[in-house]
Formats: C-alpha cells, sequence, structure tokens
C-alpha cells in the first residue's frame, strides 16, 4: 500500500474514535455516570451530550424505570417452631444513580438479603394461623423495613408480596382434614336446619288442616242435629195431627217384633206390655171379638192439608256453640213431646202371677177421652 494513503486512513480512523467518545445520547429512562479521571463527575439524563475524549469515561448504566425481581423459596421457622417456605417479590426502582453505583456493589443482592432477613424477624414472631392469614400485614412491614434500608443506597421498594407461603406436607394434610371436618359439620348443620325447618312447616300444615278438619266435622254435626232435631219435629206433629188409632199402632207393633227377634246371637227377648192389647186390637177388627168397636176406632183420620216445606230450605251455618245448644234445647222438647203424646193413656202393666196361678184376662181398655173443642183452633184441629 502506498504511504501516502495510509496517513489519511488513519488520520480518518481517529477522527471517528474521538467522534464516537466525544458523542453521547443517553434513551429515555437511562441514567450514565461520567467519571473523569477515575473520579466521579456527573450523571447524564436523556437526551444527547458531548464528553471530553480519552479523558471522561461512562461507568455505569442505570435504568430507571421499576424493576421487578423474584427471590427463590426461603425456609423461615414460625413462633409454634414450623418450618414454612415463602416466595417473595420485590418491585423497587433506581431514585439516584449515583448511590446506586458508589454506595452498594450490587444493589439486587443487598435487597435479597436483606429481604430474607427481615421475613425471617417478621415470621418469627407470628404463628402458623397469623403467618397464612396475614399477608398484608407481612408485605407492610417488608415494605417499611427495605425501603428504609435501601433509601441511601438509591433504591425506593415500591411494594412486596408474598407469593407462596408452603407448609410441610404434614402440616398440610391436618389442615386438610380440619377443613374436611369444618365443611362436614356446616353440611350437618345446614341439613339438621332444613329438617328442622320442614318439620316446622309440616307440624304448621298438620294443625291447620286439623283445625278446618274439627270445624268442618263440628259444622257437619251441628247440621245433622238441626236436621234430625226438626225430622223429629215433623214427624211428631204428623203423627200429633194425624190422632193414630189402636189398629195403626197394633200394625207397628208387628212390624217391629221381626226385627226385635233378628239375629243369631238372641236366646230370649222382652214382649211388650202392650203387644197384648195390640193383639185384642187386632183380633177384635178381624172379627175375633163380639165386643163393641171404641170410640177411637169410629174416629175419622186426619188429613193435614198444611203440609210443611222441606225442613232445611232455610238451614245456614250458625256459630259452633249456639247452632249446638240451641239444637239440644230443640231435641230435648222434642224428645219430650213425642214421650208425652206416645204414652198409652189408662194402660196398666200386667202383674206377675206366679206359676200355676189362674191368669185373669187382660182389662178392658179404658174409653177414650172426649174431644174439647178448641176455640183457637182450626177446624181440622178440633
Amino acid at each position: 500500500m502506498d504511504p501516502v494513503l495510509i496517513i489519511p486512513i488513519l488520520i480518518v480512523i481517529v477522527a471517528i474514535i474521538v467522534v464516537l467518545r466525544t458523542v453521547r445520547i443517553v434513551p429515555q429512562q437511562t441514567a450514565q455516570i461520567v467519571e473523569r479521571l477515575g473520579s466521579y463527575n456527573k450523571t447524564l439524563t436523556a437526551g444527547i451530550h458531548f464528553l471530553v475524549p480519552f479523558v471522561d469515561k461512562v461507568r455505569a448504566n442505570i435504568d430507571l424505570r421499576e424493576q421487578v425481581v423474584s427471590f427463590p423459596p426461603q425456609p423461615v421457622i414460625t413462633s409454634d417452631n414450623l418450618v414454612v417456605s415463602i416466595d417473595t417479590v420485590i418491585y423497587y426502582s433506581v431514585i439516584d444513580a449515583k448511590s446506586a453505583v458508589y454506595e452498594i456493589a450490587n444493589f439486587i443482592q443487598g435487597i435479597e438479603q436483606l429481604t430474607v432477613t427481615t421475613l425471617r424477624n417478621v415470621i418469627g414472631s407470628l404463628d402458623l394461623e397469623q403467618t397464612l392469614t396475614s399477608r398484608d400485614q407481612i408485605n407492610g412491614q417488608l415494605r417499611g423495613v427495605l425501603d428504609e434500608a435501601t433509601g441511601k443506597w438509591g433504591i425506593r421498594v415500591n411494594r412486596v408480596e408474598l407469593k407462596a407461603i408452603d407448609p410441610p406436607h404434614s402440616v398440610q394434610d391436618s389442615m386438610e382434614k380440619q377443613m374436611r371436618a369444618e365443611r362436614d359439620r356446616r353440611a350437618a348443620i345446614l341439613t339438621a336446619e332444613g329438617v328442622k325447618q320442614s318439620a316446622i312447616l309440616t307440624a304448621e300444615g298438620e294443625k291447620q288442616s286439623q283445625i278446618l278438619r274439627a270445624e268442618g266435622s263440628a259444622q257437619a254435626r251441628i247440621l245433622e242435629a238441626q236436621g234430625q232435631a226438626r225430622a223429629i219435629q215433623q214427624v211428631f206433629s204428623a203423627i200429633h195431627r194425624g190422632k193414630p188409632t189402636q189398629k195403626l199402632l197394633a200394625y207397628q207393633y208387628l212390624q217391629v217384633l221381626p226385627q226385635i227377634a233378628r239375629g243369631d246371637s238372641n236366646k230370649m227377648w222382652i214382649v211388650p206390655s202392650e203387644l197384648t192389647d195390640a193383639l185384642k186390637g187386632i183380633g177384635n177388627a178381624l172379627g175375633g171379638n163380639d165386643a163393641r168397636p171404641s170410640d177411637d176406632d169410629e174416629e175419622a183420620w186426619v188429613q193435614t192439608t198444611d203440609a210443611e216445606e222441606d225442613a232445611f230450605a232455610e238451614t245456614i251455618l250458625e256459630d259452633s256453640a249456639k247452632a249446638l245448644a240451641e239444637a239440644r234445647g230443640q231435641a230435648a222438647a222434642a224428645s219430650a213431646e213425642s214421650t208425652e203424646h206416645a204414652a198409652p193413656i189408662g194402660r196398666q202393666q200386667p202383674a206377675i202371677r206366679p206359676s200355676g196361678a189362674d191368669v185373669p184376662p187382660p182389662p178392658a181398655a179404658a174409653p177414650p177421652a172426649a174431644p174439647v173443642d178448641l176455640p183457637d183452633a182450626p177446624p181440622e184441629q178440633r
């Protein structure tokens, strides 16, 4: 190569090197530490800067953005002598590049060791239950200690998080059993409460249904008593107005006798004293005796014209106690009236004679009482 060309080439290379060492462009959120002849000169911020070549030197390039560093799990002993493994995450940012370079050799390692020691101090005063449930408290204590210690390094700790707290496997099994037992207890309590509510609702429903059935039964009995009372009143009123004769009574006796004797278990049955008079009346009616017919036989049957309407036409549902008392009063009055009208007049039960003695013939029936004219009674009832 020609020596004339070598010299210009060397001059160009030296010029390029001088320019590169003189002009310095710093990116945003970045700081550069400049030393002049081995001592601190200045801190370069974002923008273009000019340095003295071969005199000024860039010592470090510091990133001012927030950094995130995760530390490996650290074994920590709680106050109840249980070893737990805790992972931590630190969020920090450099606020003073000069202090971060000159105050500590490696601020990342310093933050890690400081975090481990502070974490052991904090967890050592808590038991396992508090350690698992007091993450916010632990995070706050760690951040306060780290921020105070790293302030002189030009580091600001923005946030500290416990990523994981892992107790021993035996403790984990015990905790799972405890949790399972607690859930079983809650499930049993909820089931018992459900059964209790169901039983209460069922009892309430049964109570209301029984009350309604009792009210319906009471109303039905009241209506039945009212109907029976009015039926008895209707029957005996018709009998009283019709004035039945002895023949009719004798015929009714004969109809009732088969019902009295019905049944395989009936070994004996009692014949009423009125049966002899009834048979005697039937015999006289058939011509078996020449006795003169009584005035009752000649009395004509009274046919009532004022037929009553349906007894239940005006039946209404009344109060239970009032309707029951009224029904009892009506039934008692009707029973007394029927007893008074149904008793035969002038008849006496024949006395019992000893066996072998002559039984006299039954006495003749007393003549019927003469009818009395009632001035206020209608003509068909006189």
